[in-house]
């Protein structure tokens, strides 16, 4: 039986690059984990920092508190979000321009109504989540606490995504032995 080069190599070169990303996302898992352990350090520490100017200084102070004066209300908008005490509805999201011209998103408080609430801004106290916005510590414009940001609600499944590539390249790999087999077998009988 010959076997065919070129599909042998578009194969093999896709095998290859399925178990380079089961390696990569096995990676990834380490990484995730650290940032995980980093996050929960964060929230144990009690000194409030500042609101970072920049995007490339946030994964710095993520989950740490922070203080920051809404000197205008861009909008407001409401998402889903979930109360302090586990309950459903939605998130009153303020976007602020601060002091120094920056702009932050502010997670106000808890409601069941979607209806955004009237806010004019000002100080507001809380905890820096993930993609930057902050999530107010005492609830604004008469509404009910969020549930503060947590890590272990980062999820950390690389584990599962390395073991598809891995998965994927075995069944390339089996497909393809499957139909050289098959094309010696009709080779023989012809």
């Amino acid at each position: 039986m010959r076997v065919p080069i070129l599909p042998t190599l578009v194969v093999a070169a896709a095998i290859a690059t399925m178990i380079a990303l089961g390696i990569w996302q096995l990676g990834r898992m380490d990484e995730k984990a650290a940032l995980i352990a980093r996050a929960e350090q964060a929230l144990q520490m009690s000194a409030q920092v500042d609101y970072p100017r920049s995007p490339d200084a946030l994964d710095e102070v993520l989950y740490r508190r922070t203080s920051v004066d809404c000197a205008r209300v861009d909008g407001i908008t409401t998402v889903a979000g979930t109360s302090e005490r586990g309950e459903k509805g939605v998130a009153q999201r303020a976007t602020c321009r601060l002091g120094s011209g920056e702009s932050a998103t502010i997670d106000l408080g808890f409601s069941r109504d979607p209806a955004p609430v009237s806010w004019d801004g000002g100080m507001v106290r809380g905890t820096i989540a993930p993609g930057g916005r902050i999530v107010a510590s005492e609830p604004i414009a008469g509404l009910e606490p969020l549930a503060s940001p947590d890590p272990r609600d980062l999820p950390n499944n690389h584990l599962a995504y390395a073991g598809q590539w891995f998965f994927f390249a075995l069944t390339a790999l089996v497909i393809y032995v499957l139909a050289l087999r098959r094309k010696a077998t009709r080779t023989r009988a012809d």
